[in-house]
């Protein structure tokens, strides 16, 4: 149950802290979250990954329906995995 408690709370903490700030300082509130959880090294790390990942999924896929997938045919085009794939993974 502490594990679905950090993963929801690092998702709207990523989610406040992208809005806001750059980019990067996603990893300093995934990381605040585990101190404050007080979860292992790994399943912290784990926690925040899947987090920041599912979070630039759930964003991608939001301005891919918004924009009618205009940009995301041409570059499936040119590569040969998912947009999706490589944006969680990134």
């Amino acid at each position: 149950m502490k594990f679905t408690y950090q993963l929801i709370a690092t998702l709207v903490a990523c989610f406040v802290l992208q809005y806001f700030l750059p980019w990067w300082t996603m990893a300093i509130g995934a990381a605040v979250l585990g101190y404050v959880f007080g979860n292992k090294g790994f399943v912290s790390f784990l926690i925040g990954f899947l987090g920041v990942g599912l979070l630039w999924l759930g964003m991608a896929m939001f301005i891919d329906v918004s924009t009618q997938s205009i940009l995301t045919e041409k570059i499936n085009k040119i590569l040969p995995l998912n947009v999706f794939i490589l944006t969680t993974l990134v």
